[in-house]
């Protein structure tokens, strides 16, 4: 018989309706904390009919039966934190805030009021029946249409999301977070008003309609996170990055808009350690073939991104890069995560363009690699930072980005080889990028094959 070894977890409480297409509600709750390490309890409200193209039925549980499930988890389990969604009626409202006012625990309620297409989904008494519950919560996460129902305040910008919060928090409630995914603009600002203080969390839109069940993926997140014992802004700001790669690498099930993805942060960090292999054997096979007919003057590195990376830290590269010596090349030293800078940004970049690319090389770039880029015949684009506006060139990101915009945008096919013609007094190199490792070594090796012959 083997010894037991038990893995002990936080524990979360998500109070909501059942989705049975998996995007929202309680299937996306459950999958969102364990994707936070959080083991999910949950007391179901209300079983909907749904999949991703909308609601066929739905139908509410008896109030006796959401006062069992409730009764039956607290009573049981050590809860660190709880968040409700999809309420649906006063009753069952009502039956909520009573089970709160018993809660030692922070609550976290996402007040569902409106539908995506503007519809009003609750009864002006269930509406008043929320004031209840917020006054037993720790933060409210409204949308902009929900804040403008609990307060009679049209939100269009920040001044008026604070104005809401502000008035919100009249309810009893500790903290709001005033969603901004609903007002148009290429940035998304969410607010997080507290007595006497104002907070933004920002994040670049994601261009997909691919967003059901966002709320409830940030609402059970910050729950999550509130159970693993961080701070509130701790938490909201974690819970907001978090949302952002779940929308950007959505699921694309379905016949509808597909799904948020709620375990991309986790399969984000799995990845991390095949991700490292990936570049060493890639770099293995550049040292056996001795390709330094191809180092620049400043090295060569290879760099690998986890399949959702989306900094710098989730980039593996050669720490030091790759050198020239008198019996070929040898990297410095070995490959870990944030080693690369230049290559490592070009790529996120370019990954804006083209996501499936996974891993790029920086090569030298001279008469005899434009020839052999030539005789391969591969897709080139290139771009000249001597072009770049002057305010582009302040930062190397900046710098990156424009780059990739020049090389990636607008483009039938993403190219397999990036010039780049360096600024004054910089050297001019040729970035090979492709999806997977193997294939990058390929390119190289042909490359290395054509300027040597």
């Amino acid at each position: 018989m083997r010894t037991p070894a038990p893995d002990s977890r936080p524990v979360a409480l998500t109070i909501a309706g059942s989705d049975s297409g998996g995007g929202a509600g309680i299937q996306a709750d459950l999958a969102t904390m364990a994707a936070h390490g959080v083991f999910g309890t949950s007391a179901i409200t209300a079983v909907t009919a749904q999949n991703t193209r909308g609601v066929s039925s739905s139908h509410v549980l008896p109030t006796d039966e959401i006062d069992a499930q409730l009764e039956a988890v607290t009573d049981d389990f050590a809860i660190g934190a709880a968040k409700t969604g999809m309420l649906a009626t006063t009753d069952v409202i009502e039956t909520v805030a009573e089970h709160a006012r018993t809660f030692t625990f922070p609550l976290v309620v996402d007040p569902v009021m409106v539908a995506t297409s503007g519809d009003r989904l609750l009864e002006p008494d269930a509406e008043r029946a929320y004031e209840e519950l917020l006054g037993r919560a720790t933060l409210a996460t409204p949308n902009t249409d929900e804040a403008e129902v609990l307060t009679d305040i049209a939100v269009t910008d920040d001044e008026s999301a604070v104005a809401a919060g502000e008035a919100i928090l009249e309810t009893g409630v500790d903290a709001v977070l005033v969603k901004g995914g609903h007002l148009p603009g290429e940035t998304v600002r969410d607010i997080l008003v507290t007595d006497g203080s104002v907070r933004t969390f920002e994040h670049p839109r994601v261009g997909t309609e691919a967003t059901h069940g966002s709320g409830c993926t940030l609402g059970s997140a910050i729950a999550a996170r509130l159970a693993a014992g961080d701070p509130l802004e701790t938490a909201v700001e974690g819970a907001t990055e978090f949302l952002e790669r779940a929308v950007r690498y959505y699921y694309d099930v379905g016949e509808g808009h597909g799904a948020v993805n709620h375990m991309v942060s986790l399969r984000n960090e799995a990845a991390r350690e095949r991700t490292a292999e990936d570049v060493q054997a890639v770099v293995d096979r550049f040292v056996e073939a001795d390709v330094s007919a191809l180092v620049p003057e400043v090295g060569m590195n290879v760099v690998g991104a986890t399949p959702y990376a989306d900094s710098v830290a989730e980039t593996a590269a050669v720490e030091g890069r790759i050198t020239r010596t008198l019996s070929g090349v040898q990297p410095n030293r070995g490959v870990r995560f944030g080693a690369s800078s230049h290559v490592a940004r070009f790529l996120l970049s370019a990954r804006e363009f083209a996501p499936d690319l996974r891993v790029a090389v920086n090569c030298r770039f001279d008469a005899a690699v434009e020839d052999a880029l030539e005789a391969l015949a591969w897709p080139v684009a290139e771009y000249d930072r001597d072009r770049q506006p002057d305010e582009i060139r302040e930062t190397a990101d900046s710098t990156m980005g424009w780059g990739a915009r020049q090389a990636f945008a607008d483009r039938d096919e993403p190219p397999v080889a990036v010039v780049d013609r360096g600024a004054v007094g910089k050297e001019a190199l040729v970035k090979l990028v492709a999806d997977d490792p193997e294939t990058l070594a390929d390119r190289t090796l042909a490359l290395d094959r054509e300027v040597t012959e």
